[in-house]
């Protein structure tokens, strides 16, 4: 079995939700305190023996290759004025993985911007995460689906349960006979299936592994007229072809959503109450506030 040392992180979108402040800055960049959403998302997965990491790109998302890159006249800045932290923090950034940047050429769904990464990834097993959301568990959502597929040696699905009804317009929803605890062996995969469609609680939102076969799988799904090539595609033609498929619902895990204006203040805030140096006088103001 081939270990998983790569991740595909599509980042390629125009963020419209965000506008007008994503006409000039990816929404991926967009910071959680003081760091952008996108390093949460790659410390996550080098934490988790990732190594090589191939962000799906677009013409207008320069500034997220300049993060991950060095940046030698503020580093000498940095060290002229004897700033070690700071200039430790962001060497380390630039170090953290090998990069790798694939383009886009279209935007037409997260199934073709999967797609886009295969001549990167090769013959190999890889980690599928969004760049703009996360979850927070213990151990990692990255390190959770990694023992799964070491478990499965097949697709697996990052799950979470809700029973919103508003979350079924967003996410695509799992159902079949639980194989493990919290494991289910997929037998119903809906992209947004709506409340009077929806086939179980089990939203498979977040972070996935595929192995090679999905390529093969995306490039033969069926797409109707005006409609965009999702992974939920792909992963349905590989269960057609007879391939066992798995959603694996994220323990101990609180989901983060960056990608609309309102999750992500929410997201800025529960962050802020982690932060060491931040997190008591942060509280105070937010109890001041409130009593206005």
């Amino acid at each position: 079995m081939k270990k998983i040392r790569k991740a595909v992180v599509p980042v390629a979108g125009y963020g419209t939700r965000f506008l007008p402040v994503t006409k000039a800055m990816p929404k991926e960049m967009l910071p959680l305190v003081n760091k952008p959403v996108i390093q949460y998302i790659v410390e996550e997965l080098v934490d988790a023996g990732i190594t090589q990491i191939v962000l799906v790109t677009g013409w207008h998302k320069r500034a997220i290759e300049d993060h991950f890159d060095r940046h030698w006249e503020l580093e000498a800045q940095l060290e002229k004025n004897n700033k070690k932290n700071e200039l430790y923090e962001i060497r380390r950034i630039s170090e953290l993985a090998d990069f790798i940047y694939v383009r886009q050429k279209e935007i037409c769904g997260n199934g073709d911007a999967i797609l886009a990464a295969r001549s990167a990834v090769g013959d190999e097993p890889f980690l599928v995460f969004w760049g703009d959301d996360f979850i927070t568990a213990s151990p990692s959502r990255a390190k959770q689906l990694i023992a799964a597929y070491e478990t499965y040696q097949s697709t697996i699905l990052g799950a979470i349960r809700t029973e919103d009804p508003e979350d079924t317009k967003k996410f695509g929803f799992a159902k079949g006979p639980e194989v493990a605890p919290g494991v289910i062996e997929i037998t119903d995969l809906i992209e947004k299936p709506g409340p009077d469609t929806c086939p179980s609680h089990l939203a498979t939102v977040s972070g996935f592994v595929f192995t090679p076969d999905i390529f093969d799988a995306l490039s033969s799904a069926p797409v109707q007229n005006g409609k965009e090539l999702v992974y939920i595609d792909g992963v349905n033609e590989l269960r057609k072809k007879g391939q066992k498929t798995y959603a694996v619902e994220i323990q101990n895990g609180t989901y983060f959503d960056c990608g609309n204006i309102l999750e992500y203040m929410k997201t800025n805030v529960r962050i802020a109450l982690t932060h060491p140096e931040l997190k008591d006088p942060f509280m105070d103001f937010l109890r001041h506030i409130t009593k206005e």
